[in-house]
């Protein structure tokens, strides 16, 4: 049986080394390879973000609370982002409440949002309150510096509200 085993081993491992070898170029030329007439230009996007990864961003408030997440953006003819539809509430998308918040009100931080909650260890350093995803009180979201290591998207957004606020504001329906 192990004899058995063995041959088919080799047998597979060189039926796979011939195609491989099969596919190398074994004939060489003499000529010379023809110059590039094409230029190639690349275009870089540094400090822009995926449109695809905002989708599920979640949203803070000023006071570091987790009110939602980024479902959808609208945008205008002109391809500028104008309203952002944030989810709030609900679990795996039941009974989730969708609002229309205008996208210049959002702010974007690409640092991760600092815990403030108590610890169960009773040995444990009280927690410093640093609010990350404080307002700037600008019209624009955020300025955020981006190094070439970036993840194409911010950690999260803050809105000034809170998931009360966010509940209560009317709903917004897709129209057909």
């Amino acid at each position: 049986m192990l004899m058995k085993s063995i041959a088919a081993g080799l047998a597979g491992t060189a039926l796979l080394a011939t195609v491989a070898f099969a596919q190398n170029p074994t004939a060489t030329t003499d000529k010379a390879a023809p110059a590039a007439t094409a230029t190639t230009t690349t275009t870089t996007a540094s400090g822009e973000w995926r449109a695809s990864k905002m989708s599920g961003l979640k949203v803070y408030n000023e006071a570091n609370e987790n009110i939602g997440s980024i479902n959808d953006l609208l945008m205008d003819k002109n391809g500028a982002i104008k309203i952002a539809v944030i989810g709030v509430g609900g679990f795996l998308g039941m009974g989730e409440h969708l609002v229309a918040v205008p996208y210049e009100k959002l702010k974007f931080v690409n640092e991760a949002v600092a815990y403030t909650g108590a610890s169960t260890n009773p040995n444990a350093k009280p927690a410093t309150t640093t609010t990350t995803g404080a307002a700037t009180g600008t019209d624009r979201p955020a300025a955020t510096t981006t190094s070439s290591s970036s993840k194409w998207y911010p950690d999260h957004a803050v809105f000034n509200a809170s998931k009360d606020e966010l509940k209560a504001m009317p709903e917004f329906k897709y129209s057909e």
